[in-house]
């Protein structure tokens, strides 16, 4: 009952933030720059399907037959981030326009002038170049970020230095893949290529942190199955992230030992060699003690009896756990999540929500002190866009 009241509520807002975002386009893109019908007409129609496309994506892709599955979804993700692309840019001019004429725009918005205005031809050609112009610019950063987004992934190299690392182990690394959501338009040669970058760093180590499929194993079992092809010299390591929760989790966590990926349920294994050796704990996603009554988000019970002398890393899907973390004796956690924003200024949304949203950060609470690393993350979700946050594989290396 909870979770049909919370999916009632997601849905609601959900269709309340989309009909608003497509009401403000119509008023800018079709009322204000007097549209002539019939594009007027057609304009208007297009918005109102447009504004339902992301819903009836979601719904595709669980209940429509092949070849709609992913061609709806494909669709409306994609215009879902050319929609808001288009908003913030809309937004910019609209800001811009108050700050500049701010008490002419809000007497005429309130009708408290007796006249009309002085020459509504000029009004007309404003309010046609600048829908105009921002929808250029739009295209012109839409097409950077599709670039982006489906291109190779970026290396990022992070050093981090860890008081308790063996020197033995100074110079170990990871590689870090996180929020790959291989599925509806992420596919068998995006994940090919992210294992060949993956294993042309060498790594010792290799985490995937989360949010690795979008569909069930069932659908893209066979798209994932190079994942086999990964190689580290101390393993393969993966924790759930949101969306596994989405995607049946339990088939997830069988097939992922056969593809040579450990997976980390709340436990810890040690890595490193006899006498140098650190730990590496694991824990379920923040958000999987309401999606799946078997599992739950339990660092408790990761860590139990372990040596706190020892080094510690975590693997964590979200950064909000970082606290409590720290608090434990975590030296780093490694997270995704966030996708950097995955499109600017979604950033700024994102930040609300999360403690980090992208990079490597030093976190106190009280006399403890951690770091952690959150990745852009290797795919992105719903619109094949990034916009100043590319896609990335992080090699972390640790030092003394």
């Amino acid at each position: 009952m909870g979770r049909v009241l919370s999916f009632s509520i997601f849905l609601v807002v959900s269709l309340a933030v989309l009909g608003g975002m497509h009401t403000y386009l119509w008023v800018r893109l079709v009322r204000d720059t007097a549209m002539p019908d019939p594009w007027r007409r057609l304009a208007t129609i297009a918005l109102v399907v447009l504004a339902f496309a992301m819903p009836l994506g979601m719904i595709a892709l669980r209940a429509a037959p092949r070849p709609l599955a992913r061609l709806v979804p494909v669709v409306a993700f994609s215009w879902l981030g050319l929609a808001f692309m288009l908003f913030c840019a809309l937004v910019a001019v609209d800001l811009v326009r108050v700050a500049v004429h701010g008490g002419e725009l809000l007497a005429d918005w309130l009708r408290r002038r007796p006249d009309p205005p002085a020459d509504p031809a000029r009004r007309l050609f404003v309010a046609r170049a600048l829908a105009g112009g921002a929808a250029l610019a739009t295209g012109g950063a839409a097409a950077f970020a599709f670039r982006a987004a489906t291109g190779p992934a970026e290396v990022t190299d992070v050093p981090v230095r860890l008081e308790r690392l063996p020197p033995a182990l100074s110079g170990l690394t990871i590689a870090q893949i996180t929020d790959l959501h291989v599925g509806p338009t992420i596919g068998e040669r995006d994940v090919r290529r992210v294992v060949e970058q993956t294993n042309a760093l060498r790594p010792d180590v290799i985490a995937i942190t989360g949010d690795l499929v979008d569909g069930s194993v069932r659908d893209l079992g066979r798209v994932v199955a190079d994942l086999a092809r990964l190689r580290a010299r101390y393993g393969v390591y993966f924790v759930t992230g949101n969306h596994e929760y989405y995607s049946g989790v339990e088939e997830w966590l069988e097939e992922l030992p056969r593809l040579g990926v450990r997976v980390l349920h709340n436990e810890r294994v040690t890595i490193g060699d006899p006498g140098a050796s650190i730990d590496l704990a694991g824990v379920d996603d923040w958000s999987a003690a309401r999606m799946n009554g078997g599992h739950e988000n339990d660092l408790h019970r990761a860590l139990a009896d372990r040596d706190p002398a020892r080094g510690l890393v975590l693997l964590a899907h979200q950064p909000r756990g970082i606290s409590e973390a720290v608090q434990a004796g975590v030296e780093l956690q490694l997270s995704g999540h966030t996708h950097g924003g995955q499109i600017v200024p979604f950033n700024l949304l994102v930040a609300a929500a999360q403690p980090y949203v992208k990079g490597l950060h030093r976190h106190a609470e009280g006399d403890c002190t951690g770091q952690i690393f959150v990745s852009r993350g290797t795919g992105y979700w719903g619109p094949p866009l990034r916009l100043g946050s590319p896609p990335e594989i992080a090699r972390v290396v640790l030092t003394t």
